[in-house]
């Protein structure tokens, strides 16, 4: 019998994407406003999400983990600006400057995120029939804002943030505490998220059933992770939960 529905927030529950996009945008537009034309500003604004998402080269880790360690998380992002600007604008950033750009791209972003359409409904209805969890990768400087962003506690009854945690997805302990705080066994819930590596593999490792949000993204064979389950958008999720547990929402 299904007890507990365990969910990824960004890209399952949440449209980042459409946030990021939107605040990448802006970002752009505030970068030539600063530093002037002559440069691609959507590439530097797809520069600094892919820094601040970490798909880092080793140049680029041993740059600015020390950083990210010892001066914070903040101190990088200004570095990291200042650091674009000079390689695709060919000009210099104060730090000033480059905090307000990056507190202009965090705003942007949050006034923005939001539950995909139908999500929010879904959830209160869910919670009558099932315990719902959000596990969410990330620290939590960058997920808790999200979370206050949508009032997420208002909607499920535990969330998990991994960069609070020992260990994240796709370690079985966040599974594991996740199934205490439903108070019920791995084949009594499903994890829903959209990234192969962390949600699918993880509720492997947990034992716990995956369902996989696969919006376009191919199913990479030599990863070997398989879901039990594949949904191309968020908005089948409901459909799904007939099928399993018979409720209808």
């Amino acid at each position: 019998m299904l007890k507990a529905l365990f969910f990824d927030m960004d890209e399952t529950l949440c449209d980042t994407a459409h946030a990021n996009a939107v605040a990448k945008k802006l970002f752009a537009s505030a970068l030539h406003k600063q530093l002037g034309e002559g440069f691609d500003g959507a590439h530097v604004a797809d520069e600094y999400v892919r820094g601040i998402y970490r798909e880092w080269t080793e140049a680029e880790h041993a740059r600015y983990m020390p950083i990210v360690e010892h001066e914070g998380e903040k101190a990088f992002r200004v570095q990291l600006i200042a650091d674009l600007a000079q390689q695709y604008a060919g000009r210099e950033i104060d730090s000033n400057a480059a905090a307000k750009l990056l507190d202009k791209f965090d705003s942007d972003r949050l006034k923005h995120f939001d539950f995909y359409p139908g999500i929010r409904e879904f959830l209160i209805d869910a919670r009558e029939y099932f315990t719902t969890v959000v596990i969410t990768n990330g620290p939590e400087h960058s997920q808790l804002p999200k979370l206050a962003a949508v009032n997420m506690e208002d909607y499920v009854d535990y969330i998990i943030v991994g960069g609070q945690e020992p260990a994240q997805k796709p370690a079985a302990s966040i599974f594991e505490k996740a199934l205490g705080l439903a108070g019920c066994e791995a084949h009594e819930a499903i994890h829903v998220g959209d990234s192969l590596a962390a949600d699918i593999a993880g509720a492997k490792n947990a034992k716990i059933t995956s369902v996989w949000i696969q919006h376009q993204q191919p199913l990479d064979a030599e990863l070997g992770i398989k879901p039990e389950h594949t949904l191309l958008h968020p908005n089948e999720i409901p459909a799904l939960l007939l099928q399993l547990g018979g409720v209808r929402f």
